[in-house]
């Protein structure tokens, strides 16, 4: 990204697609707009530019008001300009003689003369020129003989824009530090040199930086104790933050920022250090000694470092612009439409990521319902049934993104689903997929059966979960809040890279439906990719919505599809040895079947075979053409991480293990 601060400096720009404004914080709905600049200058082949203004244009204007309160310094705001990929920065110096030109002179002199712009992307109420004469139809009109396009940015995402402002400050003002990083998309920091104190926190055994803020107009959070991350000369240290007036120290009545740095021992005067805020902890309060201050302190210490060691500072943020299409298969749902899909709106309010429904031909009121309560939802009609895997397959041909999310259309999203895992996937480029933690619509307490916490196989290719493991579906009582890689990512909310998804041939439409996302997530795995479960977004799935659990069909499919899936993917010897046992296991099943009076059941699984052993030619040939395939895309060796390096069957019916977290350990290795 090329940065300029003076306006005699700029080179000439090559079909330039720019926006002017503050842009104060960078936030997610700025992030919007400057994904939409950086497509329109990849379409035409331009660049982007970035206009904003140092100082402040309040601070020139009216240079007595001491209300302002910025979310970043013009440096914070350049670095988080690079970070959300534009490809040009111009910081106009704003001075008075700036603000005196005309509507006509910032017209040509200014915009024209300076960056000969081929698309200009500004508000709907955008206001320019001395008093402000300018406005929007002002420059559609000059832009006629200039040569450049105006695209309007609506009111509703100006209106969001001012409004996400708004609720990062009065969060950062209220302690609510998650909140404002949502809202930004990114850490909110303080940036400022250290400067000499009162030396009362050496006294007190908490050793203290006192902080003076490099901008005094930077907006200082709530008074009180925060958990933080401190940067220093490119290295990263844990700690506490006190913002407050001292109220238990006599005499002292000054607002102070100052920060207790973990397993720290440098002198810092005069150097300049940068605070993250992490986690509030407690609000400022008064202690009657100082020795009930100094225990105060080491329980905030405390709890400081279990907040850094929980991973509360890494949080998730999506640093490019990606391209991310939603995409749910819909078949006859037309009521888990109407009930789940207004959540999923919900959550992409603050995107610009796209929602598509795609219709697997339904006979009921699907399309009707979709068209006249959802017209803002895209919807891809397909001439016939494909089942799952052939549906997602063909409806994913005519999408363009870098990341699919395939969502069950009897899923409900919470408001922050989506950021932690493309966030991962922006930062891994070997992640092939992943997906969120699944718990149950009907009991929210509780993990659901597609997915749970993860997906995992055993030794013998009988998939089972991280929360559920068979027909027992775990509490969630925040025992797998760890990101872990997996083996398979649930295709009931399964995130996955757009050019992997083709490349490897998709889901294989032979399984219509049920274990397709395992095949597929096999196939990264031997090409050397990871799978992951990432915990901290978290759906709730109906289950059974699609296709019933108890059903005998699940049955077929569950091990017809598996029988296959394990086929293509184990290697030529362990099949020697592995498919006789396999038959001897279902045989098993089948028995406890026969135990349970489920005739139809038992039926089931005989199909599942019948249709598997006649066809096992056919099954050889897409085995070797996956082989084949797998080979050509694979980055590394075969990544085994997810594997139970025993048997489920016997871990849960033998030693009647029904819990993943026991499970022995040494066999949860990859």
């Amino acid at each position: 990204m090329r940065v300029f601060y003076q306006l005699e400096d700029l080179p000439l720009f090559k079909r330039a697609v720019l926006t002017i404004g503050s842009f104060d914080g960078v936030h997610s709905g700025h992030q919007q707009l400057l994904a939409r600049i950086n497509r329109l200058a990849h379409q035409s082949g331009g660049e982007s530019i970035v206009i904003t203004f140092h100082p402040h244009p309040r601070q020139v204007i009216y240079p007595k008001d001491d209300s302002l309160q910025l979310l970043s310094t013009i440096e914070e705001k350049v670095a988080l300009f690079e970070r959300y990929g534009v490809d040009n920065v111009i910081v106009v110096p704003f001075t008075v003689a700036f603000s005196q030109l005309s509507a006509d002179e910032y017209i040509q002199r200014f915009l024209v003369d300076k960056f000969h712009p081929a698309t200009i992307v500004i508000g709907y109420d955008h206001k320019f020129g001395l008093n402000r004469q300018g406005d929007i139809e002002y420059l559609k009109w000059h832009s006629k003989d200039a040569g450049f396009k105006v695209v309007e940015i609506e009111q509703q995402e100006v209106d969001d824009i001012a409004v996400s402002s708004t609720k990062i400050r009065n969060a950062l003002l209220s302690g609510k530090v998650q909140e404002a990083c949502r809202w930004l998309n990114h850490e909110y920091s303080l940036t400022g040199k250290v400067v000499h104190g009162q030396k009362l926190g050496t006294k007190l055994g908490f050793p203290t930086a006192n902080i003076q803020p490099s901008n005094k107009h930077k907006l200082v959070p709530a008074d009180g104790i925060y958990a933080v991350k401190v940067h220093h000369q490119d290295e990263e240290y844990g700690g506490m933050l006190y913002i407050g007036s001292r109220p238990s120290i006599a005499g002292i009545d000054e607002r102070v920022i100052e920060v207790n740095i973990f397993d720290f021992d440098q002198n810092v005067y005069g150097q300049e250090l940068t605070i993250t805020l992490v986690e509030f902890i407690r609000g400022d309060q008064h202690f009657s000694d100082l020795e009930g201050l100094k225990a105060q302190l080491a329980e905030d210490r405390t709890t400081s470092l279990e907040l850094l060691e929980q991973g509360r500072g890494k949080a998730h943020f999506v640093t490019g612009n990606p391209e991310v299409a939603v995409v749910i298969l819909n078949y006859n749902g037309a009521k888990y439409l109407q009930e789940f899909l207004p959540s999923v709106l919900e959550s992409l309010a603050q995107t610009e990521y796209r929602l598509i429904v795609a219709d697997n031909a339904s006979t009921d009121d699907s399309l009707d319902i979709l068209h006249h309560e959802f017209p803002q939802v895209e919807v891809l009609r397909l001439e016939k049934n494909h089942g799952f895997a052939g549906g997602y397959n063909a409806a994913l041909t005519q999408v363009e993104a870098d990341y699919f999310v395939l969502l069950n259309s009897d899923v409900k999203v919470t408001k922050d689903w989506l950021q932690p895992c493309i966030a991962q996937m922006e930062a891994d480029p070997e992640l092939a997929a992943c997906q969120p933690k699944i718990k149950s619509f009907a009991r929210p307490k509780y993990f659901e059966y597609a997915g749970a916490a993860g997906g995992w196989i055993d030794v013998l290719g009988y998939p089972f979960c991280r929360g559920r493991i068979f027909a027992t579906v775990e509490k969630d009582k925040q025992q797998y809040e760890q990101e872990q890689e997996i083996f398979w990512a649930s295709g009931a909310a399964m995130f996955v890279r757009a050019d992997l998804f083709r490349s490897f041939g998709g889901f294989d439409a032979d399984y219509f439906a049920h274990a397709e996302e395992i095949d597929l997530c096999w196939r990264f795995k031997r090409a050397g990719f990871s799978i992951k479960a990432i915990p901290s977004s978290v759906v709730y799935h109906l289950g059974g919505g699609t296709l019933a659990y108890q059903s005998v069909r699940k049955t077929y499919l569950n091990f017809h599809n598996t029988l296959v899936t394990s086929f293509k993917n184990e290697s030529r010897k362990k099949l020697l040895w592995w498919l006789p046992l396999r038959l001897f296991m279902d045989a098993l099943a089948g028995g406890l079947f026969l135990l349970q009076g489920k005739w139809q059941h038992i039926g089931a699984i005989v199909r599942a075979h019948w249709h598997f052993f006649p066809r096992i030619g056919y099954w050889i040939e897409r085995r070797k053409s996956y082989n084949a395939l797998i080979k050509s895309l694979a980055i590394g060796p075969e990544n085994k991480e997810g594997i139970y390096r025993g048997s489920i069957v016997w871990a849960y019916y033998g030693r009647r293990t029904r819990s993943f977290r026991k499970l022995p350990k040494q066999r949860l290795n990859g």
